[in-house]
């Protein structure tokens, strides 16, 4: 009897532990008072401590949140003669976001335009340091011209995948993008005020001395260039003085805009002295002083950037489970099959993406067997895969974050897998000031112990030193000891730390490389005009 007792008993005791369980999740844990100390929290006669939860960033313009998941990683069929590069492994990629498109022409003309508007007076090789290299078209047996002249520009192309853009310019791209989304927020939100667009138009000296002296600089001369204009521009900018050929005007100098009109999100958290104008909605500290948001606030977001390759590979494949619970395997494209051409009954023989069919073949003979373009595609063309992205395979291949080694699939961790960690510190002066890079961007700097790009490489090729000087005259007799190549050499290994991997296949790839477990390389400052990119973004806390 007894034993039957203190069984009931147990039992009681075990769902009432249950239901606790359940109410420190829905009750306990909240923002208002502290599960932990008692104390309330955003109380005016104490600390005011701000406590939030959750993720309360705004939704990544553009994107679609990719659900992570296990899937097998690397070469998913048998080809012979193709680089044994890919091994198969079994990884977890956490949830991210990803562009719904690849980034495109009129994205690209936007990013050219702010930065031309800001720097173009000033500093104009800065905007030209962002310009496509639209000669990638050139082919000396092909008439390429019109490409080279308006593939980029020419409004026909605006929502084509913008190409001849390096690696490193698409990182460029990501680090603007997501200072230009944060400041929208912050401005439309009424964080802070909008920019004084109107200072970076050439004025008189009246005019910008009064501008300057208003936002608290008495030493205008500083802040201030000369710029000759045509009278009749002068007249348009608001010039009133007696007429001349040419007028004298004045502009803000590129170090006051580089240093007080540009906002970056890190500048913008991190730097003391940079403070753009807040507004009606700023926070308040502990002794009521408006201050800037922190990311404690949680409303800026992580930031666009270019998707790892197991990331890349992941969305690709999109690896949505079935009503058993199980993702379809052995998926060789993008798309639900194992086919280049649609097999539903309504569109049976359709093209599922832009690639050459063979020799010569392009685009296919006209009607549904036809992919519908010689060159490039509109981002939107085709149907998108089962996470909603387009041209996942086919149209241009894409960069990704990683370093290219060979062995990269044998040597990878199981979850987030990425080769190209270089872990990076805020760079200051000898008084402790960050500095800015000329874009208006923090600086930084790393040390060889945190550049983990060669870590376990396993390939012995990249471990070869290819910084061939082609002409020693004048270099120390050190530096002489360590050339150890003959830089005409074509067989030297080109595998470096500054090689990048870019996958997918495009409109000039045959449909071997529509496969996302296939992989090339490039070096980071080059481009080509078979390939783009779109952008990622990691997702913070509940996934």
């Amino acid at each position: 009897m007894n034993i039957k007792i203190v069984s009931k008993t147990l039992i009681f005791a075990a769902v009432l532990a249950l239901g606790a369980c359940g109410a420190t999740t829905k009750k306990d844990l909240n923002t208002k008072t502290s599960f932990w100390t008692g104390w309330k929290n955003f109380d005016p006669t104490t600390t005011r401590f701000e406590a939030y939860e959750g993720n309360l960033a705004q939704a990544p313009t553009g994107m679609l949140p990719i659900l992570g998941g296990t899937f097998t990683i690397g070469q998913q069929d048998e080809f012979i003669t193709a680089p044994r590069n890919s091994d198969r492994r079994t990884i977890t990629v956490s949830s991210f976001f990803m562009d719904k498109y690849e980034v495109t022409n009129i994205a690209w003309r936007e990013y050219l335009q702010w930065n031309q508007f800001v720097f173009g007076n000033t500093r104009p090789e800065l905007v030209e340091a962002l310009l496509p290299d639209t000669t990638v078209w050139r082919d000396e047996m092909a008439y390429n011209e019109p490409y080279e002249e308006y593939y980029f520009r020419h409004p026909a192309y605006s929502f084509y995948p913008v190409v001849g853009v390096s690696w490193e310019q698409a990182m460029a791209y990501c680090q603007w993008r997501t200072d230009r989304v944060n400041e929208n927020f912050l401005v439309s939100n009424k964080y802070i005020e909008l920019p004084p667009y109107n200072m970076l138009r050439p004025m008189t000296r009246e005019a910008i001395d009064e501008m300057l002296v208003a936002a608290g600089h008495t030493n205008t001369e500083a802040y201030v260039t000369t710029v000759q204009l045509p009278y009749a521009t002068a007249l348009s900018y608001g010039y009133d003085g007696p007429e001349e050929s040419v007028v004298e005007m004045y502009h803000l100098s590129y170090e006051w805009i580089r240093d007080h009109f540009v906002f970056n999100t890190e500048k913008y958290l991190k730097s003391k002295n940079y403070n753009p104008t807040l507004g009606a909605a700023a926070r308040t500290n502990a002794h009521d002083i408006t201050r800037k948001l922190n990311s404690a606030d949680g409303l800026l977001l992580v930031g666009y950037r270019l998707p790892t390759e197991a990331e890349w590979e992941y969305a690709a494949f999109a690896p949505v489970a079935d009503e058993d619970g199980l993702p379809t395997e052995g998926k060789i494209y993008p798309w639900s099959g194992y086919y280049p051409r649609d097999l539903s009954p309504k569109t049976k023989g359709k093209l599922m993406a832009n690639f050459v069919r063979g020799k010569g073949d392009m685009m296919g003979v006209a009607g549904d067997h036809n992919d519908g373009y010689v060159m490039t595609a509109p981002v939107d063309a085709y149907e998108p895969n089962d996470f909603g992205l387009y041209n996942m395979a086919g149209n241009v291949n894409e960069w990704v974050l990683d370093v290219y080694r060979e062995t990269s699939f044998e040597e990878m961790t199981e979850y987030n897998s990425f080769r190209g960690n270089v872990y990076k510190k805020l760079k200051k002066d000898k008084k402790g000031n960050l500095i800015l890079t000329d874009y208006g961007t923090l600086a930084v700097e790393f040390g060889a112990s945190d550049d983990k790009r060669n870590y376990r490489d396993g390939d012995a090729s990249s471990l070869f030193d290819t910084d061939y000087p082609l002409d020693t005259v004048g270099l120390s007799e050190e530096r002489k000891a360590t050339i150890k190549h003959d830089p005409s050499d074509i067989l030297i290994p080109r595998i470096n730390d500054e090689t990048r991997v870019y996958k997918g296949g495009s409109w000039k790839d045959r449909i071997y490389w529509l496969n996302p477990t296939t992989r090339r390389f490039k070096q980071q400052n080059e481009s080509s005009s078979t390939i783009g990119f779109r952008c990622a973004m990691s997702v913070l806390g509940k996934e």
